[in-house]
């Protein structure tokens, strides 16, 4: 599908996209190579782009259009459903209580999960025979329930008191997101690109409900992807003596777009906290390693040096603490001697752009819940 799609565009630099804009010849290529096995970009079960127009000259250039039913690139929530994530100490009861408080309001449960866990994360005690064992405070239970509102006269308010004195009751935390808005994400890049394209192209097709308004860099490099997905590219040039005050125009930004979530698609900056603290646990960034291993700096080239056979890629929140902020997804790759450090490079970008989205779905489908410095993330 790759020389296929491009032996039918112009032998030209640029192209035009389905917008009219000019389309990078060399980028197509680079993003298209690196999907060539993925069903998203080849066609397969999943959605196909199409060149339209003459196949020669100028008067009539091609345009790539998207795929079907995806130009509106977003999809929002179902308007009658909420999600109620709730979490805190184990007890009997809690399931049935949460059920019949949403039953007497008339809402009726579309998905119910639950999960109930020892939480083991306290104190380390230290025994006669020198043996380490953490201190238990008993189990943690978490749960999400998808339900519906469509019925009858629902009073959110009301709803919304009740579940937050069942939640003193049991001394839970609770958080409830009604249907009908769509959160807007912004994007913060530098040269990298593969995970720039693979968020774009899967919003476009609709798979991340959310908008993109913006997206954030501190290099020229990659406004030519954004212009192709017509979202509105900012640049914010850094060095240490213009960080702080380069970081604050990027949060005013960010407030005056009402942007939710911030994804660092390969952003090489290390974030304030300042600005950690103004989106806590709404930074997700994707890191080129199987965390713990490998924190910090060019992880591939030390993972070489070590003759890992295994390679990873972990998506987390990000946190004051560099590259140990909770983390929401992770997958890996088998390598050997064989790979030098480009075919690490080059095999960990497929890790890193699939964690990266799943982990940004998760987050928008209200998946997830940050106990302490772990995610519980519910299954699709």
């Amino acid at each position: 599908m790759t020389h296929e799609l491009l032996a039918r565009l112009p032998r030209r630099d640029m192209v035009l996209s389905a917008s009219g804009r000019r389309f990078s010849r060399t980028l197509l290529s680079r993003y298209l190579s690196s999907r060539a096995s993925s069903s998203d970009a080849t066609g397969g079960d999943g959605p196909r782009w199409v060149v339209t127009g003459s196949l020669s000259g100028d008067r009539d250039a091609p345009r790539l259009v998207p795929p079907s039913g995806a130009a509106s690139g977003r999809k929002a929530p179902t308007r009658n459903q909420a999600r109620l994530l709730v979490s805190g100490p184990d007890a009997s009861g809690l399931v049935a209580s949460f059920s019949q408080l949403l039953f007497k309001h008339g809402c009726g449960i579309v998905d119910c999960t639950s999960e109930s866990s020892e939480d083991d994360d306290g104190d380390l005690t230290v025994e006669k025979d020198c043996s380490i064992v953490p201190d238990h405070h008993g189990r943690m239970f978490f749960q999400r329930i998808l339900f519906d509102y469509s019925k009858g006269s629902v009073h959110r308010d009301n709803v919304e008191k009740e579940i937050q004195s069942m939640c003193q009751k049991f001394g839970m935390e609770s958080q409830l997101a009604w249907g009908g808005k769509i959160r807007k994400m912004a994007i913060f890049v530098s040269k990298y690109d593969h995970c720039l394209w693979e968020l774009l192209l899967r919003h476009r097709a609709g798979e991340l409900s959310c908008e993109i308004p913006l997206i954030v860099s501190n290099h020229e490099n990659l406004r030519s992807v954004a212009e192709t997905f017509d979202v509105p590219y900012r640049v914010f040039p850094i060095s240490k003596e213009t960080k702080l005050d380069q970081e604050q125009k990027q949060m005013e930004l960010l407030q005056d777009h009402g942007v939710d979530l911030v994804v660092l698609a390969r952003y090489m900056q290390v974030l304030t906290p300042a600005f950690c603290d103004l989106l806590h646990n709404r930074i997700i960034n994707i890191h080129h390693s199987f965390l713990p291993a490998f924190m910090g700096g060019m992880p591939y080239h030390r993972a070489h040096e070590r003759g890992v056979k295994l390679i990873g890629a972990t998506a987390h929140y990000a946190t004051t603490n560099l590259d140990q902020g909770p983390i929401i997804e992770q997958d890996i790759m088998r390598v050997s001697h064989r790979d030098d450090v480009k075919d690490l490079i080059r095999k960990g970008r497929t890790l890193e752009k699939n964690v990266l989205v799943s982990a940004v779905k998760a987050h928008l489908e209200d998946r997830i819940i940050v106990h302490r410095n772990k995610c519980i993330v519910f299954a699709e």
